[in-house]
């Protein structure tokens, strides 16, 4: 499920907001990728395509550095 989360309406300066650090981090991983640091492609199924294979390719090197821990600990 989607959470929209807004900055509150009386805030000044930086404000700390709820579960964003996910999303930042989450788009920091995806950036990593050269070919997705910049939108070279001609269309949108291409650019998704090219998403799909670097999440793919996180949540192998992901998975490959914790297969010795137990199921459990995730």
């Amino acid at each position: 499920a989607i959470e929209i989360v807004r900055r509150p309406n009386k805030a000044t300066g930086f404000v700390v907001i709820a579960r964003r650090w996910v999303v930042e981090r989450t788009f920091a991983w995806l950036g990593r990728c050269r070919r997705l640091a910049k939108d070279w492609e001609k269309n949108i199924g291409s650019s998704e395509g090219w998403l799909i294979v670097a999440a793919i390719r996180r949540a192998t090197r992901f998975i490959a550095k914790h297969q010795g821990k137990a199921a459990a600990e995730f």
